[in-house]
């Protein structure tokens, strides 16, 4: 039939829009493949060594058993359905048991203070042969790295230094194979150019360590409000991305330094304010689709007690497990309030918060389950048009995020195969980890 747009119109119009399409696929490439952790451990670098991740595996586990000690008293701490508390607290467990710590961090800013010099060297060097020697040794977390102070005012030429003697102490000491999952945090953004800088540093150090050209990989935290807006009135964001090279791996919120930029004062700083929410929506709006993992921050309230000793009252060890359990609680609230909002990481300070993260992500899986699974088998048995089921209209991009869904919840333990191939799926189709490869494949079979 012949169109009133002629080849020699509708040709040049096609490839124009097929070039932007291809523009905007190599911006926003989609989810990476691989692995996102559920949380970051942070530890202060003068205090790691290579058998710390094990260490708070041990004692995360001996504070789910003195203060929770059945899949009752978890399940009604975290405000958990009691017909999930059994398989929550039993996968909590397990989980704990075979890998406690998904990330770790070894800190050189907060969680270290300021040092002098000698010092910071020293243990820059030693935390490096730790980390090299959890490597050897199979004790090292399946993500790792360290934060390194901003490069802010004066403290970029220390940030950098240690930087360097990390590097190179951790590069010769495992023959040039950094961890799989290695990074460097970069605290307190305030312009591109730090960004820039520290990329810089890393293509000076991969020749002069043997390191392939793009090891080092970087995330960048939102701390102020000029990481989120610039002096100019533009979004600083995407900026920082682009100064990064292809080395930004993940970008991480920090709840209180980002509120105290605000001028919120110390009683209201909490993970749920609306300045955090309207933060974090503007990392996700910059930097959806683009490759890069967000993470939430974390709960400052310490799940401790307040009296300490094997001679304690019963009235005394009822005050402590009130302030663990209030502590619990309010963590709990803060990991959901994540989630639900799309940040599926965050950070841990405290191996007695360990169990709550496990505990409340994995209620959240488990809790979605029956639904993804249905909406996930309605895809894949009907695989040659969108799909309406009752009130919720689903397309392609629906049925990718399904499929993230259940690939998150077997990463970290929440989920079985068993659960997800429950959906219509194959372990082939799982693995792929591309609901339009699975339906190109079913198309074609």
């Amino acid at each position: 039939m012949d169109t009133f747009l002629p080849d020699s119109t509708l040709q040049p119009l096609v490839a124009r829009l097929r070039t932007a399409q291809e523009q905007l696929a190599r911006h926003y490439p989609g989810e990476p493949a691989s692995r996102q952790p559920v949380h970051t451990v942070y530890v202060g670098a003068h205090s790691f060594d290579a058998g710390l991740p094990r260490r708070l595996g041990a004692e995360a586990l001996h504070s789910l058993a003195e203060f929770a000690p059945d899949a009752a008293a978890f399940a009604g701490v975290l405000g958990i359905a009691p017909a999930l508390a059994g398989t929550v607290h039993a996968r909590v467990v397990a989980k704990l048991r075979r890998e406690a710590v998904e990330d770790l961090r070894i800190d050189f800013e907060d969680g270290y203070g300021n040092r002098g010099d000698a010092e910071e060297d020293g243990h820059a060097v030693q935390a490096a042969e730790e980390l090299a020697r959890a490597q050897a040794g199979g004790t090292l977390p399946p993500f790792s790295g360290i934060r390194i102070k901003s490069l802010s005012g004066d403290l970029g030429a220390r940030s950098l230094r240690t930087l360097s003697l990390f590097a190179g102490t951790l590069a010769r000491a495992t023959g040039g194979r950094l961890p799989p999952g290695f990074v460097v945090t970069l605290p307190k953004v305030t312009s591109p150019e730090q960004v820039s800088v520290l990329i810089d540093a890393f293509e000076a150090l991969e020749p002069r360590l043997a390191l392939a050209a793009g090891t080092l990989k970087m995330e960048p935290m939102v701390e102020v409000t000029q990481t989120v807006l610039a002096p100019d009135g533009r979004a600083m964001l995407p900026a920082l991305l682009a100064a990064a090279r292809g080395r930004c791996v993940a970008a991480h919120f920090g709840t209180y330094d980002y509120t105290a930029s605000c001028n919120v004062t110390a009683l209201h700083q909490h993970m749920r304010h609306p300045a955090c929410d309207f933060a974090k929506h503007m990392i996700q709006v910059a930097y959806a689709g683009t490759g890069i993992w967000l993470s939430d921050g974390a709960t400052s309230l310490v799940p401790a007690g307040p009296h300490h000793g094997t001679q304690l009252t019963q009235a005394e060890r009822q005050e402590n497990l009130a302030a663990v359990h209030a502590a619990w609680r309010l963590q709990a609230g803060d990991i959901r309030h994540s989630l639900e909002t799309g940040f599926y990481q965050g950070w841990d300070m405290h191996p007695a918060q360990i169990p709550v993260r496990y505990g409340a992500v994995y209620a959240f899986f488990l809790e979605g389950l029956p639904a993804a699974s249905e909406r996930l088998r309605n895809f894949v048995t009907r695989t040659s048009q969108a799909t309406v089921e009752g009130e919720v209209f689903d397309d392609a991009a629906t049925g990718q995020a399904l499929l993230n869904f259940f690939l998150r919840g077997l990463n970290c333990g929440a989920l079985t195969e068993e659960e997800a191939l429950a959906t219509g799926l194959t372990a082939g189709e799982l693995r792929g980890r591309s609901f339009a490869a699975i339906l190109a494949g079913r198309r074609r079979s």
